[in-house]
């Protein structure tokens, strides 16, 4: 349980983010500037130092509230011109460890499990996204991942258009 939590639960209402946590997260959840020290920039805006900025990433990591970091690259600019999602079948038992063998691969930028649909038309439980740079380059790396994995039931659905790739806005 973290300090939140408990504090909550306790009725002492102390779960609300800081006016600091809060200015952070408005920040963080935009383009993070692309220079040294991004993090000082960040505190020169909220008007703290850059130790407070680190101290409260590495809190609000620590008990729950940020689960992870993400970046979102434009993957055609930079010569991948081809995307897939490979949705996998892959046995309960083996499902860690087949994730981890194929969230190692170059080209994955995600690999997550979900739960099947309740058919048997679509029984895939693990998802990659695989960018290459040709729609070939996306099949071989398909066959790779499925022959270190021993895992054989698979389909690719490849992208067709970007609609969306903006983050989530928490805090104005």
């Amino acid at each position: 349980m973290t300090n939140r939590q408990n504090s909550s639960e306790s009725g002492e209402g102390d779960s609300e983010l800081t006016d600091v946590e809060k200015k952070i997260i408005s920040l963080i959840q935009a383009d993070i500037p692309v220079t040294e020290r991004p993090f000082l920039e960040i505190a020169q805006q909220v008007g703290v130092e850059e130790e407070v900025v680190l101290d409260t990433l590495r809190k609000l990591h620590g008990d729950g509230t940020i689960r992870r970091f993400g970046v979102t690259i434009r993957h055609q600019m930079s010569g991948y011109k081809a995307n897939a999602m490979v949705a996998w079948q892959v046995d309960e038992d083996r499902i860690d460890d087949v994730g981890n063998l194929m969230a190692a691969f170059e080209g994955v930028t995600h690999c997550y499990r979900r739960n099947p649909a309740p058919t048997k038309d679509w029984p895939y439980n693990l998802y990659t996204m695989i960018h290459a740079k040709t729609v070939e380059d996306c099949y071989k790396m398909a066959e790779a991942m499925s022959t270190l994995t021993s895992v054989t039931n698979y389909s690719l659905l490849f992208s067709r258009e970007e609609l969306k790739k903006t983050s989530m806005k928490y805090f104005q």
